[in-house]
């Protein structure tokens, strides 16, 4: 990230996010403000022609991707509501819309937007034009995750470390070092030790990919580098799951693009699916219980 210069990939993003709710049907992830927040001429345009974004045979899987990881992340949050937790960070919120679209108002649900402070920036400029209120219960932290301390930026904005809380953290760690990425997994370890977890997509090390898998990650890499935010290696699913362990999270769980296809995408006729070099993580004070599920919600 440059820093006067809000972020590339989460404009194209919330850009696939609005395509996959105008292209697939049904959606899997419902966003009825995907498209006002891109912007009054981006949204008319994506209207006029779906596909102008999405061109390429890479396209629809990115977009599958990012609507269920989306529906994966808010699932487990509304799980967690049920439990009494109260608290939900979204760590690189980007255009991300969830705190504009919760209509659950029977358990009440405190959100913070952490973001680099330039992309948070553009997004409050974004949700001015498109009249997109912002809620009461929302606050928003900008934070660099390279070189500012997130726990005491949530502090400042009234997180309370002993409560409980709900992170979600999308396409973000494809972007930061390791130690960010594990400085960063360590305070919300602390923050999740009695009630809550962190929902986190990673891509797979390069050196577990296959021959056919290596192609489409470096055609991605090289896609993201020319934007100018390079991606870092990836994991070993296996690995990584030890290391949260020894961060003090109690449970990590691992869902790959294939349990996320069977979840969202079985039976759809038009073939929509994920690819299989990106995973989800799940990692909290209790294991995750996922009964299988499909389709729209």
């Amino acid at each position: 990230m440059k820093p006067d210069r809000h972020s590339h990939t989460a404009h194209r993003v919330a850009i696939r996010r609005a395509a996959h709710q105008l292209l697939d049907h049904p959606p899997v992830l419902d966003d009825p403000v995907a498209l006002p927040i891109l912007g009054a001429e981006t949204a008319a345009a994506l209207r006029a022609d779906p596909s102008q974004f999405e061109r390429g045979p890479l396209a629809p899987f990115l977009r599958a991707f990012m609507a269920a990881r989306a529906r994966f992340a808010e699932e487990q949050l509304a799980a967690l509501r049920a439990t009494g937790v109260r608290q939900c960070v979204i760590l690189g919120a980007g255009l991300d819309t969830f705190a504009y679209r919760n209509t659950d108002r029977e358990t009440p649900l405190r959100v913070w937007e952490v973001d680099h402070p330039a992309t948070q920036a553009w997004k409050r400029q974004r949700l001015r034009e498109a009249g997109i209120a912002i809620p009461a219960e929302l606050s928003f932290v900008p934070v660099n995750f390279e070189h500012d301390s997130l726990p005491d930026e949530l502090a400042r904005a009234g997180f309370d470390l002993d409560a409980g809380a709900f992170f979600s953290w999308l396409g973000v760690t494809q972007y930061l070092t390791r130690p960010a990425i594990f400085g960063t997994l360590a305070f919300i370890a602390r923050a999740t030790r009695r009630a809550g977890g962190v929902v986190f997509d990673y891509s797979l090390s390069r050196d577990l990919l296959t021959d056919s898998q290596r192609a489409v990650y470096d055609a991605l890499a090289a896609r993201v580098n020319a934007a100018g935010e390079p991606w870092t290696d990836g994991f070993n699913p296996i690995t990584l799951m030890m290391e949260l362990c020894s961060l003090g999270f109690a449970a990590a769980q691992d869902v790959s693009g294939e349990e996320l296809n069977g979840r969202y995408f079985a039976g759809r006729a038009d073939g929509l699916r994920v690819g299989t070099i990106a995973h989800l993580m799940w990692a909290g004070a209790t294991p995750l219980d996922l009964p299988p599920q499909q389709g729209r919600r």
